[in-house]
């Protein structure tokens, strides 16, 4: 897939994903070594964003299994259309007396529905599919005990129509926001990397990108705010998703620079809280702006 860890920075950095080089390692590593990627970090710092630049990049279909607490096997692998199984078997009944309806005919592949797991595992592209499983510390237990399973050999076995396994093993990741500790067994069988909040620097970078046309001192001035803001003991600390909405709405207010006013009225971008709204007005925001101002001039 790749031949370098430069080629991954290069590659993430064409589908406008700028990657640092702890990043372009694993990536490179978990494409050479066969193993999933264990994605975790704060909510809104890229993670699941990885995962899809990672498909297009590839060339790839992407597969979301996306995580909720009660999960079980059947929403993530497979199910049997009962309804159409019905259906076959009244059709069947016909003037002349009812038709034995065997189970060769009602479990087949035709009234098989499949879910992500079971998707990925039986895709048959010229490029292996990117199987995300995004939040899995939402999950229960038990489901990310049978996720052990079915990553470990890539296989699953329907009863009804035996053991499937994987012709081309997919690329996998897994993302966690860390609400709870997943166990040791499965993050052994992945590559560990924790995504941090973005730098200064990096983050100017993709708000720049994300957002073209935005003026140079008004990203510098979301930028180093939002470097402010993380420092700060909220609840829920603005992410690079924030960022990036932020510097969207400032561009739809025809904004060039920041004032108190201008954040005021666009608080709904940075927080998702009532709480930490709240918080931040308690704060001193002249002294915040004028701070944002010297950051972005270093």
């Amino acid at each position: 897939m790749f031949d370098s860890i430069e080629d991954v920075q290069t590659a993430l950095a064409e589908q406008r994903y700028f990657a640092g080089r702890a990043i372009a390692t694993t990536v490179f590593l978990s494409a050479k070594l066969g193993k999933p990627l264990f994605l975790e970090g704060e909510a809104g710092v890229g993670k699941t964003e990885l995962s899809k630049v990672l498909a297009a990049t590839l060339g790839a279909d992407l597969i979301r299994l996306q995580c909720y607490e009660g999960l079980d096997a059947s929403q993530a692998l497979y199910e049997w259309n009962y309804p159409k199984q019905l259906l076959h078997i009244r059709l069947g009944e016909t003037d002349s007396g009812p038709r034995k309806t065997t189970d060769r005919e009602l479990f087949s592949d035709e009234y098989l529905i499949r879910r992500p797991l079971l998707e990925a595992i039986t895709s048959d592209g010229d490029v292996p599919p990117v199987l995300l499983i995004d939040e899995i510390d939402r999950a229960d237990e038990e489901f990310e005990a049978f996720l052990l399973e079915v990553l470990s050999d890539f296989q699953i076995t329907i009863p009804e129509l035996g053991t499937i396994k994987a012709k081309h093993q997919p690329t996998v990741v897994i993302t966690s926001n860390r609400t709870r500790e997943i166990h040791d067994a499965l993050k052994r069988r992945c590559l560990y990397l924790w995504i941090d909040y973005p730098d200064f620097e990096r983050e100017y970078e993709i708000l720049r990108t994300k957002v073209p046309g935005i003026d140079e001192r008004l990203a510098g001035q979301v930028c180093a705010l939002m470097q402010q803001l993380r420092q700060e003991d909220f609840y829920k600390k603005p992410g690079i998703a924030e960022t990036i909405d932020w510097g969207a709405a400032l561009m739809a207010l025809h904004k060039d620079e920041l004032d108190a006013e201008t954040v005021e009225e666009t608080l709904g971008c940075i927080f998702k809280y009532n709480d930490d709204i709240e918080a931040f007005r308690e704060g001193n925001l002249v002294a915040l702006l004028e701070q944002a101002d010297v950051n972005k001039a270093m």
